[in-house]
């Protein structure tokens, strides 16, 4: 068996130390606003976040982030990141790209072997930055890397929606059964598409986050 799926077994574990299970990304409010009210909308909101949002976007800069770690262009990789950081639209979403990048960033400081001065050098880590560090330093190919960081995003959005709704745990595994067919071609897609054709136009994923800031009652932090 091959370390590097051990390791992309690691990253993607929700017993990373990384906090990523208190984000809800705004589905919280969805959910209080009545747009996800029981299993079919939950698919729907999750299934267009992902598909138009974190694949459209998130996951191609993580492509050429990890291109860019492979490359040791740290010059392109300040770019990067300050353009990832740039299109968080709300301050929810800024403060979660940032605390996810600095946890992820102080933890593989502590993992035995890894070098630590490699992100020592920005003052700034966006999550996805930290995380493609991980995937290049233990040569995990990019394609499974990053339909690991789409199951891995899609898998907390389902623990949220389980939460919130709420919903039970056979409908979170149908979900996760239904949405996950999705990633492999979407992770093919993502693997070859230039920067240049990224996108991060959900406008109701950005209000959505904006209205989470003020809600009264909510259990998760975004």
């Amino acid at each position: 068996m091959n370390t590097a799926l051990i390791r992309l077994l690691q990253l993607v574990s929700p017993t990373l130390p990384i906090g990523a299970y208190s984000y809800s990304q705004g589905l919280e409010w969805a959910v209080e606003s009545g747009a996800v009210n029981n299993e079919d909308d939950a698919r729907q909101w999750i299934g267009d976040c992902l598909t138009f949002g974190v694949a459209r976007f998130e996951a191609i800069y993580l492509t050429h982030m990890i291109a860019a770690w492979e490359a040791s262009d740290t010059e392109r990789l300040v770019k990067l990141d300050a353009e990832f950081i740039a299109s968080r639209e709300t301050l929810e979403l800024r403060s979660e790209t940032l605390q996810m990048g600095y946890s992820m960033a102080k933890l593989l400081h502590d993992l035995p072997g890894f070098p630590a001065e490699v992100l020592a050098e920005f003052t700034a880590r966006s999550f996805p930055l930290a995380w493609s560090c991980a995937a290049a330093h233990w040569k995990i190919p990019a394609d499974e890397a990053i339909a690991a960081y789409l199951w891995a995003w899609l898998e907390n959005q389902v623990m949220a929606a389980i939460k919130a709704v709420p919903l039970g745990q056979t409908a979170g595994q149908r979900l996760l059964l239904n949405l996950g067919e999705r990633l492999p071609e979407l992770a093919k897609k993502v693997a070859v598409e230039p920067l240049e054709s990224s996108a991060n136009f959900l406008p109701m994923f950005a209000i959505n986050s904006s209205l989470h800031e003020t809600q009264y009652s909510r259990i998760f932090r975004s």
